[in-house]
């Protein structure tokens, strides 16, 4: 499977490329100037030499043109880059991965984005792509490090049942990770906004924690 990242060139977007590359996917890293997302690309494969990567990068628009794409902008560019390539995006998987987020005084608190959610944005803009949430409460830097293992569960939600499958089926495709159903796409905003608790937590803690949920069994997504 080929995966765009649109807007990958950040500390989440290519720490995503990064692992997915790891797990064996064929990443596209997307940005509006082509020699930034080479740039990041190449740093990528060099930083983890004898790792078989598969990265590249592109302009925004051939990683939109992905088998599945992820929208890794800052949360207030998703929509607006989303709604870019609509027509490209028609049809297709979209996994919206962005928290609404602002620093108040020594914290991190969440914002309400437009429609509630930056996923509920997301479908807005590209109204026949097929929006999932999902990725958010990975730590960036935990996940850019391929020499750390993983552990947690990835809440994702979605009002694709196609969108659902298949965006869980990709983290599950990840050493560590665990997909887990979450209802609808109107879910995203409480898993949005916690990933300001989360933010809070590792830095008051200096840790990199994530979400591991209990009482699922092993194998129950």
């Amino acid at each position: 499977m080929r995966i765009g990242i649109l807007g990958g060139t950040g500390p989440a977007g290519k720490a995503l490329a990064a692992r997915l590359a790891a797990s064996g996917m064929e990443v596209v890293i997307g940005s509006r100037q082509r020699e930034r997302a080479e740039e990041v690309a190449t740093a990528l494969v060099g930083r983890w030499e004898g790792r078989p990567l598969a990265l590249e990068g592109a302009e925004n628009a051939e990683a939109a043109a992905a088998d599945l794409v992820v929208v890794a902008t800052p949360w207030d560019g998703a929509a607006p880059t989303a709604a870019s390539f609509a027509s490209t995006l028609a049809g297709k998987v979209v996994v919206s991965m962005a928290n609404a987020l602002a620093k108040v005084g020594d914290e991190l608190q969440p914002l309400v984005p437009p429609r509630g959610s930056v996923a509920a944005a997301v479908q807005q803009a590209a109204p026949a792509a097929l929006v999932a949430g999902a990725f958010h409460h990975i730590p960036a830097r935990g996940l850019a490090n391929l020499d750390e293992p993983l552990d947690a569960d990835v809440l994702v939600c979605s009002d694709s049942d196609e969108a659902l499958v298949a965006t869980i089926d990709l983290v599950n495709r990840v050493a560590g990770l665990r997909g887990v159903a979450a209802g609808s796409l109107s879910n995203a905003a409480a898993i949005e906004a916690f990933t300001a608790v989360l933010v809070n937590i590792n830095i008051t803690h200096r840790v990199h924690s994530s979400i591991r949920l209990t009482g699922l069994g092993e194998g129950r997504r």
